[in-house]
């Protein structure tokens, strides 16, 4: 019986509905797709991680960097939408220095503020310096040498909340092969330190997506309008937009409720799905 619950756990395979490709904006016929539990080598230890792909063929690969619950049901369920629409999909467990995945199972069940004594020291093992820049050019690496990946296609990314700002070190540390990057209500892309994100642009080499969340826009102005110098004077394509119906952390499914009720916003979700297959589209070429 050990043996099946391996089989079953590692190599879970379904049949994805072809309205979430349809959904997605994209034209790729939706595509059965195969879940696996993979290890992958760094720098800094052993990354335990989700790898999904459609059953058959080589395809652009894309990294998706998760939000501060970490890797977990719900963002599985976006890396197997990708698949459905034609991608292979890395689902790192940003914790792995400090924590195997899950971490939290269903995010919508936290409560942030009694768990931010947790959830603090998980943050701050992915987003101290250097941490990307050493993960980033493994899980290239890794993706590179997989037979469902084509490797004459860029690679794209997209983050969520401290994802965001993941996703743009990514595109900075691999930018030969990092081809889009897209952030969604991503935290500190802008900070007065000199490692905020938003000075690596010079850095990059990829198409890029930033969709911010209305409150967040309201808590620093600013940053919108910093990123936007920073990318045009780089010389680097990027949209940025404010979801004026949006909170922070809209794109999540489990995200938890807000103190004015659910955060997840499907409307906002859905066009900013849309952003993305576009994104990819365009760019991972």
């Amino acid at each position: 019986m050990p043996n099946d619950e391996l089989t079953r756990r590692d190599f879970v395979t379904m049949t994805v509905a072809a309205g979430l490709a349809a959904a997605a904006g994209s034209d790729v016929t939706a595509q059965q797709a195969v879940e696996k539990d993979v290890e992958i080598k760094t720098p800094d230890g052993t990354c335990d991680a989700a790898f999904i792909h459609p059953a058959s063929g080589a395809h652009p690969a894309v990294i998706i960097w998760p939000d501060a619950f970490g890797l977990r049901p719900s963002m599985r369920d976006m890396a197997k939408r990708l698949a459905a629409a034609g991608y292979s999909v890395l689902v790192p467990n940003p914790f792995y220095r400090v924590a195997k995945s899950p971490v939290f199972e269903d995010a919508s069940k936290v409560d942030f503020q009694k768990e931010r004594a947790k959830i603090t020291p998980l943050m701050g093992s992915i987003q101290a310096d250097g941490t990307v820049e050493r993960d980033a050019p493994a899980f290239v690496a890794w993706l590179d040498m997989q037979k469902e990946v084509d490797r004459n296609k860029k690679i794209g990314t997209q983050g969520y909340c401290m994802g965001g700002a993941l996703v743009v070190r990514t595109a900075a540390a691999v930018p030969s092969r990092i081809g889009a990057g897209a952030s969604f209500h991503g935290g500190g892309l802008v900070t007065d330190r000199p490692n905020s994100p938003h000075l690596l642009a010079p850095k990059i080499k990829a198409r890029m997506y930033f969709g911010i969340a209305t409150n967040d826009d309201m808590q620093q102005p600013d940053a919108k309008t910093k990123l936007r110098e920073a990318f045009d004077a780089a010389k680097v394509p990027a949209e940025i937009e404010v979801y004026s119906m949006s909170q922070h952390g809209w794109c999540v499914p489990d995200m938890p409720a807000g103190a004015n009720g659910p955060i997840y916003n499907k409307a906002d979700a859905e066009r900013a799905w849309a952003k993305l297959m576009a994104l990819y589209k365009s760019a991972l070429v």
